[in-house]
């Protein structure tokens, strides 16, 4: 009886190791169509390299959009919006790393609001991040559409850096490369009326304080005294920044 069992315990390894034989055969196989290596993991490991020095492409709209926004507005410079974008994005970026917003240079109201946010949950989670040797590879108009008290133009950038997140207790990682894209949202509000609800405050607040304006007639902040212009509410402001 016991020959019997050593028997079958023997055929079971045997089929075993011809099945585990044949699946790295067949891995071998997948991994060398894929990816020109016998190891799987390796072959995953050269792309993620790969990847990783590949710049991200853009939704190149600029052709169609652009003639459609000079017809609605003639005194649109593209270069100067594109530079624009281009430097908010960085300047952005430095202001997470440093967990400072002194880095941001004359932001509108609303980036002003969605950076110290992002400064503010990575303090509150104990979190750095560092962006270093910052490149944009191109950049494009992705989108233009008009709705009702507003116009908005997308500008999208294929980004590259050297990027790290880790805890404040961990020790600072090693930087890796990383292939990204970045949407810059420009917002022109013509009749702040027409506006839906949730957009009521979008570009009525003030530029010093933030504070909601009651009036959008008035001369003058009621919080903090600043001077202000009707003309703000109907001009182009950056209004978010979203990894793509």
């Amino acid at each position: 009886m016991k020959e019997v069992i050593l028997i079958v315990i023997l055929v079971l390894v045997i089929g075993a190791g011809i099945s585990v034989f044949y699946i790295q055969q067949k891995l071998k196989r997948i991994s060398r169509a894929a990816f020109g290596t016998d190891s799987l993991i390796e072959g995953i490991k050269k792309q993620e390299e790969l990847a990783a020095e590949r710049p991200k492409s853009v939704s190149g709209m600029t052709k169609l959009c652009l003639p459609r926004i000079i017809k609605d507005f003639p005194e649109f410079s593209y270069e100067e919006f594109l530079q624009k974008s281009e430097n908010q994005l960085k300047e952005a970026l430095a202001a997470v790393e440093n967990q400072d917003m002194a880095c941001l240079k004359n932001p509108s109201p609303d980036l002003k609001n969605q950076i110290r946010l992002w400064i503010e949950d990575d303090k509150r989670q104990g979190i750095r991040e560092k962006f270093q040797n910052i490149r944009i590879h191109q950049s494009a108009i992705s989108r233009y559409e008009k709705a009702a008290g507003c116009c908005t133009v997308v500008f999208q950038s294929a980004v590259e850096y050297r990027y790290a997140r880790w805890k404040k207790e961990e020790k600072e990682p090693e930087l890796k490369k990383k292939q990204t894209r970045y949407d810059m949202e420009w917002v022109y509000v013509q009749d702040v009326e027409k506006l839906p609800e949730k957009m009521k405050a979008f570009g009525v607040n003030c530029p010093n304080c933030g504070a909601p304006l009651k009036n959008l007639g008035a001369k003058f902040c009621e919080y903090c005294g600043l001077a202000m212009e009707t003309i703000n509410i109907r001009a182009w402001s950056l209004h978010n920044i979203e990894e793509n």
